[in-house]
């Protein structure tokens, strides 16, 4: 597993593509200045794609069973008010995540969700075709034992997909991980600033590397919405970026060449 190692964000940022590069094999892809860190002018957007390659969307809904790491539902899941957060999924379903939810399984074609200030963390198993996305809002939050865990917060949410993918018989180490998301969404000159997007990338690095997952691609902060996709048959990480001043990306893990 790996050692948490007492860095800036911005050092773990740059030690993060790092690692994801040399994973992929290749050089990392050069990432534009977050915004927590410096107010130097991001690069201009390019141009949307038309589309990610993958079946229309459906909104998860807000009931219903909790996924099992076979992808399967077993009955009502924890959940925060009358939402349940761990969310089912159909075969060959292209599944969209709220705030807050996560999926864990292999029967959906993908997953997908829009991030601000939120991150998700992906992960996704070569071998198997097992793959996991949470979407949290918050790093964390005082806890009583006796409290459900909730999908809102990321180290709960990370437990529970770990929860999951030992109890399919897999390890954290043998999946691939991205890490995205983390926008600072206050305006600029505000006097407000609480950091949210900062602290919860910072917890998305702290709970990947508690873990040991191995990290694969790592897209965060600025100041643009972001919708990612994990495609469940190849690994492959797709990433749209909103209205901003970035440039598109492709995070593709590149997961058939080691099959």
């Amino acid at each position: 597993m790996a050692t948490v190692e007492k860095l800036t964000l911005s050092e773990r940022m740059t030690q993060a593509r790092a690692r994801a590069a040399d994973a992929r094999g290749g050089a990392p892809a050069a990432a534009a200045p977050h915004r927590a860190a410096s107010h130097a002018v991001p690069q201009a957007r390019q141009a949307a794609p038309s589309g990610l390659g993958v079946p229309p969307v459906r909104t998860a809904l807000q009931g219903g069973a909790a996924v099992t790491a076979s992808g399967n539902s077993h009955g009502q899941g924890q959940g925060h008010g009358s939402a349940t957060w761990q969310v089912p999924g159909k075969p060959g379903e292209a599944l969209m995540l709220l705030p807050g939810q996560m999926h864990f399984g292999s029967q959906v074609a993908s997953l997908r969700t829009l991030l601000g200030s939120c991150v998700a963390v992906t992960i996704w198993h070569p071998r198997r075709k097992l793959g996991g996305m949470c979407h949290f809002l918050l790093p964390s939050r005082p806890r009583k034992a006796s409290d459900a865990l909730d999908g809102r917060y990321g180290d709960e949410a990370l437990e529970t997909m770990v929860a999951l993918l030992h109890k399919a018989g897999t390890q954290p180490n043998e999946y691939q991980a991205h890490l995205c998301g983390g926008a600072d969404t206050m305006p600029e000159g505000s006097a407000l600033k609480f950091n949210v997007g900062e602290r919860n990338i910072e917890q998305g690095f702290s709970l990947v590397d508690r873990y040991g997952f191995e990290i694969q691609g790592v897209d965060v902060g600025e100041d643009v919405p972001r919708t990612v996709t994990l495609v469940l048959a190849t690994g492959a990480v797709e990433m749209r970026r909103g209205k901003g001043k970035a440039p598109e990306l492709n995070m593709t893990a590149a997961a058939s060449a080691r099959r």
